[in-house]
């Protein structure tokens, strides 16, 4: 097993969605992303039970496990703990970040969503480990409730004014991918891009080439 790396030294962070992929289930997009050199695996289901997602969060942490890579569940703390999560991602309309803070098991990462300065600020307060900050362009067929996009001049703005890692996301892809690096996020959240591409290993491979060369 390789040695994981800490959200400082993340480059793609890849989000599973069966719901826009096609047909793909989360463990085959996890495989492919895997192959294509993601450090980071976040599951997102939004429709699941509670049971079936504790059973496919239970697959995908062991696949993400033997390979060295992070593994994060989104909005569920319930099911990243029980599960044996690297970690949980909290939206601003999930459980409060203090408490989730509390709960977690030591060494489990906390990330949590900022649409402003202000949110991120609050989020380093309460704990997070690091910030997804965005959306930062449009995103196309994922979140119906993201938001407008804000840019890149946020991710600067929280760079600015935050010391934990910056995990930029929404609509990021092949060809922007580059700007939100230089503009001083840590790493990039991808979602259609990656899970709705032919080969997804692929993709992953040039999405991390790409960041790779802006750090």
């Amino acid at each position: 097993m390789t040695q994981k790396k800490s959200p400082a030294d993340w480059r793609l962070y890849s989000i599973t969605d069966e719901i826009i992929s096609g047909g793909k289930t989360h463990l085959e997009i996890a495989q492919a992303v895997i192959t294509g050199s993601a450090d980071v695996i976040q599951l997102r289901d939004k429709k699941a039970s509670s049971s079936e997602l504790f059973e496919i969060a239970c697959r995908l942490r062991e696949l993400a496990h033997r390979a060295g890579v992070i593994f994060i569940v989104n909005d569920s703390l319930d099911i990243a703990v029980a599960s044996g999560a690297d970690g949980v991602h909290l939206g601003r309309d999930d459980s409060s970040v203090n408490l989730a803070r509390k709960l977690l098991s030591p060494g489990m990462i906390l990330g949590v969503s900022a649409g402003s300065t202000d949110e991120a600020i609050q989020a380093e307060r309460d704990g997070a480990d690091y910030i997804g900050v965005g959306p930062i362009f449009e995103a196309r067929g994922t979140k119906s409730d993201a938001g407008e996009p804000l840019g890149l001049e946020l991710i600067r703005q929280v760079r600015e004014t935050c010391n934990i890692p910056i995990v930029a996301i929404g609509g990021i892809n092949l060809q922007n991918v580059s700007s939100v690096i230089r503009a001083g996020a840590h790493s990039a959240a991808v979602i259609s891009a990656l899970v709705q591409v032919k080969n997804i290993a692929e993709m992953a491979g040039k999405l991390t080439k790409r960041i790779d060369a802006e750090k």
